[in-house]
């Protein structure tokens, strides 16, 4: 116990975050169990080491880090170890990739039952379903989504700025208003390419080539988090990869299952599945028709984020395709979006219809009231015209 105690200290005195994330404030921290999921790369163990430091600092014995991945714990289950924890006056336990665990969905519940005065925060890859396939968890987990940096927390940190973020309700209403406040500071559309770039994930600051280790990141996706999580066997590791390698470089587009399934030599419904996989683990997102969700054939395959796409084929990056894929992945925090009624177009939450498009195209389009248009290459905007850049504020 006083090993981790030692490695606990050294973390948290060591730990560094100059981008308070947004996560921290909306985390009910008083519930005794909380998972927080996140692909990997995103910041889960930085955010539990901050969240140390702010609440107990770097020498309180009641609260205490620990990770899986330690050697340890091949031996001894994590509700022994939480009880000697307890009994020593632990209060909050922080527990990172809770997955590498046996049974640890079993050793949680235990732990809620038998140490009620415990509170467990815990963090998991995106590609767990806390409730769903793990029924010990049943009623007693709060579960939170940590993403990669918005644009507005990378802005935030390559300028000195403290931008807050915005609901989509304020942006839609008050976005002139809100644009005059942020552009007297900083020229947005200055940092906006490279943010697409190599901005989404925070390890973009070390001092490492960012494509390589994102190429590293995606990797570890697929060998740990897909096939460890979804039981597959490694056999099968290849086949997923290059589907994720096919879709990408196929850009969004509705996939051809039939074809995908010949190229990959599997049948059509394993297909489907290996791309509910990638979807899960962040990799992709699917995008469907208002009104039909997985197990139906997406209308569109697209990157996740645009760094994923610099990183797996640069060449085949095209601009609207980079644009696209950043509205989606900023909206999806907490709205829903589907395929619209034409190309470039969305239908966000059921209803409002959002166009993509290119400021510096020569203007023919007949604009429509029902339309909110959004618009890359520009920094103003005016009525129902908003700048992509601006849909980075969302969180």
């Amino acid at each position: 116990m006083e090993a981790f105690f030692r490695t606990h200290t050294y973390l948290v005195e060591h730990t560094s975050a100059p981008v308070r994330r947004t996560l921290m404030d909306e985390i009910d921290w008083s519930h005794r169990m909380i998972g927080i999921k996140g692909t990997r790369g995103v910041g889960k163990t930085t955010l539990l080491l901050q969240y140390a430091k702010e609440h107990f600092g770097a020498h309180d014995r009641k609260c205490l880090y620990v990770n899986m991945n330690n050697f340890y714990f091949l031996s001894r289950g994590i509700a022994d170890f939480a009880g000697e924890f307890y009994k020593k006056g632990g209060r909050v336990l922080l527990i990172d990739q809770v997955f590498k665990q046996p049974q640890w969905s079993e050793e949680l519940r235990k732990c809620y039952d038998e140490y009620p005065g415990l509170n467990i925060v815990f963090t998991g890859s995106s590609v767990m379903r806390l409730k769903d396939e793990n029924p010990a968890l049943n009623g007693i987990v709060m579960s939170y989504n940590l993403r990669g940096f918005s644009f507005r927390e990378f802005l935030n940190l390559q300028t000195g700025n403290s931008f807050r973020a915005y609901s989509l309700d304020e942006i839609l209403a008050n976005h002139e208003q809100i644009i005059k406040t942020i552009l007297p500071k900083v020229s947005p559309n200055k940092f906006f390419s490279d943010y697409l770039h190599h901005g989404f994930y925070p390890f973009y600051q070390e001092n490492t080539n960012y494509s390589e280790n994102l190429l590293k990141t995606m990797n570890m996706m697929t060998e740990v988090d897909i096939l460890l999580i979804k039981k597959i066997e490694l056999k099968y590791l290849t086949k997923i990869k290059k589907l994720f390698y096919l879709l990408a470089v196929n850009g969004p587009q509705a996939p051809n299952i039939s074809q995908l399934a010949i190229d990959i030599q599997t049948s059509r419904a394993t297909v489907m599945n290996y791309i509910k996989y990638l979807a899960d683990a962040r990799l992709i997102n699917m995008i469907y028709p208002v009104g039909q969700v997985f197990p139906k054939k997406p209308a569109k395959i697209m990157m996740h984020n645009s760094n994923l796409m610099y990183a797996i084929y640069p060449i085949k990056a095209e601009q609207q395709d980079i644009m696209e894929t950043f509205f989606i992945n900023t909206m999806w925090k907490d709205h829903k979006v589907n395929e619209g009624a034409k190309k470039g177009y969305y239908t966000v939450d059921g209803c409002q219809q959002y166009h993509i498009c290119d400021a510096q195209t020569p203007n023919k389009m007949r604009y429509q009231q029902d339309v909110i248009y959004v618009k890359y290459n520009t920094e103003v905007s005016k009525e129902r015209q908003i700048p992509l850049w601006l849909f980075g504020f969302l969180y």
